[in-house]
């Protein structure tokens, strides 16, 4: 998610084959597609409910609505959710999402959680209430089957990108809420992830460096293909927070005649993060743009992806 977006906050995302005989002299003939074993796919796709976020905050669908519209609309079998999306996740909610997603054979992977408070906030006591306001998420996910969920990394001053002693602070600061969180994650199996979302966390370098001063099995990285700092090579930041990663964002914005999206080169993206990181789980797809409706942005982004199946 773009963290620039206005944020609603509640209390509470070939079959085809030939085949050669097996004996001389028998000629080619080709397989019968049915009876040929599908080709297994480099990774999988998922949706991140922020893909939808304008027909959701616009009371056109419901976040109860988007696992159906994931599997039946989009044919893609695991989401990724947004907490400021959910209208109240009491335990009721929780209950019936969940039996949505279940009766749709889709697997809720993540909940991006915002608003909740700034875990590298310069006061302990503040970090520490951040904390506490992600712990109900950790329990939420739990119980919906996720395996992680996503917070921002915030807290740092103006201008502290700028200044390595500021850095340095930032980063001192935040291990112990971001370690606290964890430890408390790890009880219910949750990955807590960050996702280059604005801030230092748009520094690759500074994202990298939180993960290895908090050194957790359950802390990892989101990285999305966009939302990185003005000037710096998206490409390299990818690359830099690729060894953390437990998901990948797929963001998008716009599209050419031929499919491409106009501003990020999947191709180079996409080699990165499969030939080099060897990544093989979920990518999922964030589609932000304007040009084109949010349905029309999810599907040219999941045509783009499939190129590289």
């Amino acid at each position: 998610m773009n963290s620039s977006k206005p944020r609603r906050r509640f209390l509470k995302q070939s079959l085809a084959g030939t085949a050669l005989a097996g004996a001389a002299g028998v000629s080619l003939f080709t397989a019968n597609p049915s009876q040929e074993p599908k080709k297994k796919s480099r990774f999988q796709i998922s949706l991140a409910e922020w893909s939808l976020h304008k027909a959701i905050q616009g009371n056109l669908i419901k976040t109860l609505d988007f696992p159906r519209i994931a599997r039946r609309t989009f044919g893609i079998e695991a989401v990724e959710l947004v907490n400021t999306l959910l209208e109240v996740p009491t335990s009721e909610y929780v209950a019936r999402l969940k039996k949505n997603a279940q009766e749709e054979g889709v697997r809720i992977l993540l909940i991006m959680c915002d608003a909740e408070g700034a875990l590298a906030h310069k006061d302990k006591a503040q970090r520490m209430k951040a904390v506490q306001n992600h712990m109900k998420w950790v329990d939420i996910a739990a119980e919906l089957g996720c395996h992680s969920i996503r917070v921002n990394m915030r807290g740092e001053e103006r201008g502290a990108a700028g200044n390595a002693a500021s850095v340095d602070d930032f980063i001192s600061r935040s291990v112990d809420a971001f370690a606290a969180l964890c430890q408390f994650a790890a009880k219910s199996q949750i990955n807590i992830i960050v996702e280059n979302h604005g801030g230092l966390s748009s520094n690759a370098d500074v994202l990298a460096r939180l993960m290895k001063a908090v050194n957790l099995p359950n802390f990892g990285t989101l990285p999305d293909f966009g939302n990185f700092d003005r000037g710096m090579d998206r490409y390299e930041g990818v690359r830099k927070l690729m060894p953390f990663a437990k998901g990948v964002s797929a963001k998008s914005r716009d599209f050419d005649a031929e499919g491409n999206e106009t501003q990020i080169d999947y191709g180079r993206m996409m080699k990165m993060v499969l030939d080099e990181a060897r990544f093989d789980g979920y990518i999922g797809i964030e589609y932000e743009g304007d040009k084109i409706g949010e349905y029309e942005g999810i599907w040219a982004t999941k045509r783009l992806l499939g190129k590289f199946q």
